[in-house]
């Protein structure tokens, strides 16, 4: 019996009145005689994300919208009794989920073409809002295939060719890193990549930690710099070291880790009776961009027997340069590296390394005998068997999209795209001071990576005594001006405050592999921010 068959035979007997097993068997049986159809959703989407603008990498698309803003009670959809009653206007999209009602093929492409409307265009070409752009092709098209097959990364069984492609993409990139017999493993982000760092530190020095947990053991710090990532401080949470024994190290005016600092506060634990352990260095801050002394930290960690992990999520991919290599001088003396491809080399979420100069360290840390899936009388080598160095068990295949970069264009051709990218933020810098006249100010006066951060000050705050009062209202322009670009959607910047040095909000523009900007676009942004700010003014003043 066919779907159509079955569903006459329903019209038929309407009268009837039928068991809830009955109807549960008769959905069971329409489902399976219309899944191949169903899959058919499938080669409609690739045209729905065309059709929605989604992309618009050509620069000749960038007027399009970057996103269709509307406030979070206009998209959600509660159909209500009283809507009905009242005549209230629907809302955009039903976010509600019912247990029996089903939708068409049609209806199905509308909600996908609705959702696809009213999400921000992460790759268009003006998207600079956060530390990732514009992606490229061959990864998205790496993503497609390993969501199309859909396996996990624990074993060779299920995922034989993608084994051997996070193998091969860990030893080449421990070659990078000058790590002659390192090791490493794809995790779900930056933040669980640091973890991982941090509790390899711990299962070195404490391998029966494993066993018998921290009990009994003094208090264990780690140190890292006020302007690093706040994953730090919550692998300390999660991992049972607890906050108070995440030391904070100062800083110099580009946001580097002050060496002299960090080996005052080992000394200072030291006479506490708490056990130094572990030092978190950052290639690339989440603001200003800063690259820590990796050499001078490094001889700081040998001479207190301390882990140097460094937190290359962001800046990692200088791995690639060849003007700006020596931005991770240094990096060959660390312990581990953590590094996020989906950052600036344009890689699809997710796509994060945790990489190791300690070859069996991370299956010695992180491994049971887990009888059920890593059994040791296989047919082939179990030593491709990697999941079980993972503190995961399903793990999605995020090697591939990244070989697959990597295949297509060559490692060297992401180091030139990176050069390039922070040649034009060099540029970008230029600007900024050639416009000083006209309200633009950097925040620091040298930046080490793409992040660069700057104020534009309106017309009427320009020419005034600078006092706290005024700071404050010039705290208040990125906001404000932040909210006009997404109203109007002709531009994504970010904004940071540095509340640690009672500085307030800025804009912060980041440069990527991927848009591949040129001199002038920079032009624009610029333009589009002294646009918006000034109409802001005259909006507030009530001369529009």
């Amino acid at each position: 019996m066919n779907a159509n068959e079955i569903c006459k035979q329903n019209n038929e007997n309407e009268h009837i009145q039928y068991t809830p097993a009955v109807l549960a068997a008769n959905s069971v049986d329409s489902i399976r005689f219309n899944l191949t159809n169903d899959w058919n959703i499938l080669s409609s989407i690739y045209d729905l994300l065309v059709d929605e603008k989604a992309f618009c990498v050509a620069s000749q698309e960038w007027s399009e919208k970057i996103v269709l803003f509307e406030q979070p009670k206009e998209l959600e959809f509660c159909f209500s009794f009283m809507h009905v009653l009242f005549f209230l206007p629907k809302k955009l999209i039903d976010l509600t989920i019912d247990e029996n009602k089903s939708l068409t093929m049609p209806e199905i492409e509308k909600i996908c073409r609705q959702v696809i409307k009213y999400s921000v265009k992460t790759s268009h070409g003006r998207f600079h809002n956060q530390l990732f752009g514009q992606m490229d092709p061959y990864g998205l098209a790496g993503t497609w295939i390993s969501e199309a097959l859909n396996t996990s990364a624990y074993t060779y069984e299920v995922a034989p060719i993608f084994s051997l492609i996070e193998t091969e993409i860990i030893k080449r990139i421990c070659e990078l890193c000058g790590y002659v017999n390192g090791d490493g493993i794809f995790s779900p982000g930056g933040s669980i990549s640091n973890m991982y760092g941090l509790a390899l530190a711990r299962y070195k020095r404490f391998p029966n930690i494993k066993t018998a947990g921290m009990f009994g053991l003094p208090p264990l710090v780690l140190f890292t710099s006020e302007e690093s990532h706040y994953s730090l401080k919550k692998a300390a949470h999660w991992l049972g070291f607890g906050m108070d024994n995440c030391v904070e190290v100062t800083t110099n005016e580009r946001g580097q880790m002050s060496v002299e600092d960090l080996e005052d506060k080992i000394l200072q634990v030291k006479a506490e009776g708490r056990v130094p352990l572990f030092v978190n260095a950052t290639a690339g801050t989440t603001v200003l961009g800063a690259f820590d002394d990796f050499e001078k930290v490094a001889d700081i960690c040998e001479k207190y027997d301390l882990w140097l992990h460094v937190d290359g999520c962001l800046g990692g991919s200088a791995l690639f340069c060849y003007k700006y290599r020596q931005l991770l001088k240094g990096l060959h003396r660390s312990n581990s590296f953590s590094w996020n491809p989906h950052k600036s080399m344009g890689a699809p979420l997710q796509c994060s390394l945790f990489i190791t100069r300690e070859l069996e360290l991370l299956p010695k840390c992180n491994s049971l005998a887990v009888d059920y899936l890593f059994q040791q009388d296989k047919f082939y080598d179990v030593s491709y068997d990697t999941g079980n160095k993972s503190v995961q068990c399903g793990r999605k295949v995020d090697a591939f999209k990244l070989w697959l970069m990597l295949k297509a264009r060559g490692y060297g051709s992401y180091g030139r795209l990176l050069d390039h990218a922070l040649d034009i933020s060099k540029v970008f810098v230029d600007k900024l001071r050639q416009r000083e006249s006209r309200g633009f100010r950097l925040v620091i006066d040298e930046f080490q990576y793409t992040n660069i951060c700057f104020w534009y000050i309106p017309e009427h705050l320009r020419n005034l005594e600078e006092t706290e009062e005024w700071k404050q209202k010039l705290y208040e322009v990125a906001p404000k001006v932040k909210e006009l670009m997404i109203r109007e959607g002709t531009l994504m910047l970010g904004y940071c405050p540095l509340q640690y040095r009672n500085i307030g909000n800025f804009f912060r523009m980041v440069f990527t592999c991927f848009p591949v900007i040129t001199d002038s676009e920079l032009d624009f942004i610029l333009n589009e921010i002294e646009r918006l700010a000034e109409q802001l003014h005259k909006v507030i003043n009530g001369f529009v």
